[in-house]
């Protein structure tokens, strides 16, 4: 069924996001749950994110969620979508990696953002402002430094335990951040399928400008986007309801919410700018048939020239979630892991 090409790999990017009615707990143990499936079911990463004060999303602590995430499992890589690395100190970032790649060797992947609180008195308790996301590329350059042992910032400190340790870094972004990322010849993580013309002109600019470095010798390109897998297109667009509607509403009352169940969704009464947002969250996210979606796919990796697709669905009903995982796998032929049962090793969940 799929037409990709030889070498190419699907990823999973967990936000841990909450469900109406339930506690963060859950979405974690989700998040865990799903990691499960997504090794059995043979992709290549499993990846979460950084999110604080956000009523809707549960992951807050990306390192330590990956902790649990890589203990649960044995094989597929863990790592990060990313830390905002103006959030933290580059010290213990490394240290925290260190940490990770020790427990875990070449199992851990280590994703960098440049992005900032979602709002002002989130960046007031984190005690940052805008302006720090502009020292991203000196951070980088530190953070890099802690694990070769190369850094200047800090004389006579080192990193333990991760000076030494070789932990794959990439940069998330887009825009400015993609040439940082070429310019420091890291690989890229850039979103989303929805923006192909956009997408494709960032690609592009990134590949041309990329320099080789001791962490890349050439371009690496993950490109990030929803998709749904569904019996029937129709299903699979009704998947994508509770993020478009979560989207529009965070959008016009500055609060992320958990997500609701899309038959309430429909019936809400919605503003004119709410229903043109949500509308237009809805629209141009991959989503369809096993068949479809293979096809759409494989033109999306054309026109990009991805090296790695980084899958980022959210909905509602999470057996729907993971019944869309899993007819995407079989769609572009993934090979599930030996040994993996999807969903079956309940023993070794978390608590």
């Amino acid at each position: 069924m799929s037409t990709l090409p030889p070498g190419f790999r699907l990823s999973v990017l967990d936000r841990s996001r909450t469900r109406e009615g339930e506690s963060p707990s859950q979405a974690l143990r989700d998040t865990v749950r799903l990691a499960r499936e997504a090794e059995a079911l043979g992709y290549h990463r499993f990846w979460v994110s950084e999110h604080h004060g956000v009523p809707g999303v549960a992951g807050s602590a990306p390192t330590v969620l990956a902790a649990a995430v890589a203990a649960a499992t044995s094989a597929i890589r863990v790592g990060t979508g990313g830390v905002m690395l103006p959030n933290h100190r580059p010290l213990v970032v490394a240290e925290q990696f260190g940490v990770l790649a020790s427990l875990f060797p070449d199992r851990i992947d280590m994703g960098l953002g440049r992005s900032l609180g979602f709002t002002d008195g989130v960046r007031r308790a984190l005690g940052h402002d805008k302006d720090e996301a502009e020292t991203f590329p000196e951070r980088i350059e530190e953070l890099l430094g802690w694990f070769t042992g190369t850094q200047t910032a800090h004389p006579g400190v080192h990193a333990r335990p991760a000076e030494g340790l070789r932990v794959p870094p990439f940069v998330l972004a887009t825009g400015a951040g993609a040439r940082i990322a070429a310019e420091a010849g890291l690989p890229l993580v850039v979103g989303d399928l929805r923006h192909r013309a956009r997408l494709t002109a960032a690609v592009d600019a990134y590949r041309a400008a990329f320099r080789p470095s001791a962490w890349a010798s050439e371009p690496y390109v993950v490109v990030s986007g929803t998709i749904a897998v569904a019996a029937t297109e129709a299903e699979a667009r009704r998947l994508l309801v509770p993020e478009a509607w979560g989207m529009a509403y965070s959008r016009t009352r500055g609060d992320f919410p958990p997500l609701a169940p899309p038959e309430r969704i429909e019936r809400l009464p919605m503003t004119e700018r709410q229903r043109g947002l949500y509308e237009d969250g809805l629209a141009g996210h991959l989503h369809g048939t096993e068949q479809q979606v293979a096809e759409g796919l494989a033109d999306a990796v054309r026109e990009t020239g991805a090296d790695e697709v980084l899958v980022t669905t959210s909905t509602y009903d999470r057996e729907a979630l993971l019944a869309s995982y899993r007819g995407l796998a079989r769609a572009v032929g993934l090979a599930p892991r030996a040994g993996r049962r999807p969903d079956t090793d309940r023993e070794r969940d978390i608590g």
